[in-house]
This record gives C-alpha cells, structure tokens and sequence, in this order.
C-alpha cells in the first residue's frame, strides 16, 4: 500500500515536473517568436516610430550677406544666437522659474503664458528669441524637459545710428524691412540647410546621421560709402541740428569725378541694435525720401543754360536796377539794389533779379531742357526704398511767373541727392550717375549738361560765392579754393509759403581748381535769428570738407599769404 502511495507521488511530481518544463518552453517559444516578428514583420514599423521620437529633421540657418564700406569696414553682419523654446505638452511650468531670471523675465507670467499654451493644445511657444549662446548654454544646462534652444542668427550694425538711414534695418525672422536690407534683401539672404539629428529627451544632439542640404551663406554687398567720411558728416550735421533747434537735416557727400556716394546722412536718426525706444519719423532717409525746394542753388545753372546759349558771356552785364521786378502781379526782390552786376555778380550777390531776366531772354524750352539735362526732376537712379521722384515744371506749364520763379529755385523739387547729383555737373560738364555700390560704378556713362569751358567758369563763379563779398563766406576752407551756393527757401504751408519757416541750403565743390568732392548740405526749420543758407549750411559743409580733404590727402590749393611763411622763405 505505501509502495502504491509512493508510486503515485513520484508520478504527479514528474509531470508537474512536466508540466511545468512544457509552460516555460511554450513561453520561451511565445519570446523567441516574437523577438523574429519584431525583428522581421514589425522591424520597419518600429524603426519608423523610433525615429519619430529620436530622430530629427534640424534646419540649419544661413548667415546673412555681410555690407562693407569701399575700404572693407563692416557695417551689418550677423552674430550668431540662441533661441529657446517650450513645447508646452511636455514641459513642467513651474520649472521655468529656475531660467527665468537668467534670462531678465517675469518668471510667474512666463509660466502663466505656457499654462495658457497648454491648454490650448499648442506645442510650440517662444520663451525668448536671439538670446546670447553664454545665457542660453546656462539655461540649457538645466536640464529642464520640454526646454529646447535653435541656433539663428541676429543682425549687429557697428556704426550704430551714423549708417542707420542708409543700412535700414531687418526684422527679428532676418528679413529686411528698411534701406539697403530691403532692397537688396533676396541678395544679402541665404538658403536655408537641413540635417537630420538624434536627441534625448532634452533636445540636446546626440548624433548627427547626415546632412540634407548645406545652408548657403548671404552674398556680401560693398557700398561706395566711406566710413570715416560718413562719421565726420553724421557728427558736424547733428551738431547744427540740435544747436539750430532745428527740425531735420540732411548731407550727401559725392566724389565729383565718379559719382559715387561717400557720405549719406540724415538727422533725426535711431540706432537699430536698440529699437526700444525707436520713433517712426526717425526712420525716414531724408538725403534720398525727401523733396525740397532747392532755393538760390539753382542759379548756377540758370547762368550756365545763359552762357550755353551763346548770348552770354561771364563778363555780360545785367542791370538788377531797382532791385524788384514785377512780373505779372508778383513782385520779385533782391536784398537790395545792387544795380549793374555781371554774370559772375549775380551769382555772388545771388541777385533773384537778375536770374529772371535770363530765365524771361531764355524762354521756357531752353530753361527746361537744361535743368533737364542736369538731371532736374527726374527718377532717382539708386533703386533706394521710398527714393524720391524730383518735380520740374514742362514748358507749357511754365508761365513768366513760373519761369522767374523756377530760375531761383522756387516751383520745383529736388532731394538732397539729386541735388549733389547735379552739382557733379560742374565739374567738367559732364553729370555723373550717382551709384551705392561699389559693384555700380563706372557702368552708366557721364551726361554731357555744358560745355567744359562753361563748368569751368560756372566754379571760377562759385569760388566768389566764398569769398569775401559772396553770401557763402562761411563755407571757406583754410588751405583750399572751394565754390559753393547758399540756398534759404520759404516752406511751403496750408496757406502758401510761411514767412517764418525755412530750408537752409548749401551746395559746394572742392577743391574747385580740380575738384574731388561735391556736398550738399540742408537744415530744415532752423530756428532761432540764423536761419540763411549762408549762416546755418555753410558753417557745416566748411567743416566737413576741412576734414575730408585733408583726410583723402587732397593736396592744399589756395595761395599761402601768411607773412611769417614769406619771411621764412627770405627777404624781398
């Protein structure tokens, strides 16, 4: 019986035994069968969904085009920058108080806004963009899930507000909005590049497993402008501006001989790596968007289409008697009788008298087709955002009154950079195409305006403008022959011209016995008791040609006359 019993016992332990055994074979076989599903049927499937939660596609950003003066200065270039972002699903708000004081944020309302992301069900949320990559490496370092960080880039003007009208500016996404980062945007932008990357669970790279497309840097753009002409211009403009009370102002500098833009400024200004406290009104480019009426500036011209007409001659004697004429029921004034003055006279007393009755022998066809020629009321040719398109009455628009009044400088409109434009026709006679770009220069040929002959004595007649007797004294130059214009014009209100109201003008050439530079520059409302061309503009163009002379070596040209020099040299 106990045999029987113990029979039993071994029996039901063996094939527990089996059983048992039979349970852990099945399982090792359910595993192993799966582990070959897994590793042939699912295999792609899986390895898709991996990559969807490891594997990512990064765009890699371009750097943007630097812009460079004629000599290689840097005026724009682009830093590179961090920007941090949430994805609100995955990321614990409270934790945002540890980054956001590095980073100078509210830290409550920061986390209030990714509440506010998170139940909206968005997935993305800037926490702050274009952060310095040393800030951005201390709060990445804290490991806060759902926190990621992009590299961009972030636009750095070195000159500040001195180029700031002439560079504009670009928006925070890089894409220009103002000046030449507008027009020249497609140029200076980049295309974008592509990699694809493995990340953690903090979006930091762990691998990278190859490179979709290489980011393609900006083309670079030089400009004719001189960086340390421009500086000198800026400086001596926004001082007359501010100690005149004035309301704006603005100067261009051009080489004489090519065309090309040396100097553009305009006052007020603002600093585009600094737009916190930026005004509208300051971001307009005044040389270039801004129309004036251009004043007694435009007499030598009037006097150049008289001696071009063959009836004139420097030396041809006008009589400004009684110092008014009436033409039609406007009465036209000089300062005071100044009686019987030649052509080179009426531009010295800059007599209104007298540029009337050339412009009344002229006629209307001759006139216009002059100023025309001059460059006078034409498209700007720089292809600047908002560039100003100038006025100029036609022929059949231009009564006697008219006409009297276009010679002087009143009835038309120019910019300041039309202006310096046709001033370079002075020269030799030949208008030269202003250009921005270094790229520009010397691809459009000169306009022939006057003869050689007549530049060279329309200058011999500015040079008096400067002297002692002229209205523009106060634009001479020690050490140089310079020849200039003065211009004061009545502002044009709701009610016509106000009396109180002014634009002070000066446009010059120096040195006039081989000219290099032409500089216009114009003070809008100045107020206080200086408000003519001759006290306000000239002081500014004296200055900055003084400088800019010296500073291009352009050797002195006026006669010594100190007498220690003549002693030195021996006795007579």
């Amino acid at each position: 019986m106990a045999l029987e019993e113990n029979e039993l016992k071994e029996g039901i332990q063996r094939w527990r035994f089996a059983l048992v055994l039979g349970a852990f074979a099945l399982l090792l076989f359910v595993v192993a069968a799966r582990l070959v599903m897994l590793h042939t049927v699912e295999q792609p499937f899986l390895f898709e969904q991996g990559e969807k939660r490891t594997v990512r596609s990064e765009v890699q950003p371009a750097t943007r085009g630097m812009i460079v003066d004629r000599h290689g200065e840097p005026l724009a270039v682009s830093t590179p920058v961090t920007t941090l972002w949430v994805n609100p699903q995955q990321i614990d708000s409270s934790e945002l108080s540890l980054v956001a004081p590095l980073l100078e944020l509210n830290g409550a309302e920061l986390k209030r806004r990714v509440d506010r992301a998170q139940r909206q069900g968005r997935s993305f949320y800037y926490v702050k963009r274009q952060v310095e990559p040393e800030i951005a490496t201390q709060v990445l370092n804290k490991k806060i899930a759902g926190l990621y960080g992009d590299t961009d880039f972030r636009r750095y003007y070195p000159a500040a507000e001195v180029t700031s009208h002439t560079l504009g500016l670009v928006n925070i996404d890089g894409k220009g909005q103002e000046g030449l980062e507008l027009a020249f945007d497609d140029y200076l932008s980049g295309k974008a590049g592509s990699r694809q990357v493995v990340k953690d669970l903090y979006g930091n790279v762990i691998k990278q497993l190859g490179v979709k497309a290489v980011a393609e840097p900006g083309n670079d753009l030089q400009l004719t402008i001189d960086l340390r002409l421009q500086y000198i211009a800026y400086r001596e403009l926004k001082a007359v501006v501010q100690s005149h009370h004035a309301t704006a102002g603005s100067a261009v500098m051009l080489d004489a001989k090519t065309g090309e833009v040396l100097a553009l400024v305009s006052q007020p200004s603002y600093n585009p790596n600094n737009r916190a406290d930026l005004k509208p009104g300051n971001m307009r480019n005044r040389a270039v968007a801004d129309l004036v009426e251009p004043g007694s500036t435009m007499k030598p011209f009037t006097v150049a289409a008289a001696i071009e007409s063959g009836r004139y001659s420097p030396d041809t004697i006008v009589d400004t008697s009684p110092g008014w004429i009436r033409v039609k029921r406007k009465a036209i004034r000089d300062h005071r009788n100044y009686g019987e003055l030649d052509l080179t006279g009426i531009i010295t007393k800059s007599s209104n008298v007298g540029v009337s009755k050339l412009a009344q022998d002229l006629g209307p066809d001759s006139m216009w087709q002059f100023f025309d020629h001059a460059g006078l009321g034409r498209p700007g040719t720089l292809g600047f955002p908002g560039e100003a398109v100038g006025s100029m009455p036609y022929p059949e628009q231009m009564d006697d009154l008219r006409l009297s009044t276009v010679s002087y400088g009143y009835g038309l409109s120019v910019s300041p950079l039309q202006l310096a434009e046709s001033y370079t026709s002075f020269t030799d006679g030949c208008r030269e195409h202003v250009s921005l770009l270094m790229s520009q220069v010397g691809q459009q040929p000169c306009e022939r305006v006057m003869s050689e002959k007549t530049a060279r004595q329309i200058l011999d007649m500015l040079g008096t403008v400067v002297g002692p007797k002229g209205t523009g004294k106060r634009a001479a130059v020690d050490g140089y022959l310079v020849g200039g214009k003065t211009g004061t014009a009545h502002k044009v209100g709701r009610g016509g011209y106000e009396d109180s109201e002014y634009t002070a003008v000066f446009a010059g050439i120096a040195p006039i016995s081989d000219p290099e530079l032409v500089l216009v520059v114009i003070v809008d409302e100045p107020q206080g008791k200086e408000y003519y061309g001759g006290e306000v503009a000239a002081p500014v163009f004296a200055r900055v040609m003084e400088q800019a002379l010296r500073l291009r070596q352009v050797i002195p040209d006026a006669p010594v006359e100190n007498e220690w020099l003549q002693v030195a040299g021996g006795a007579r």
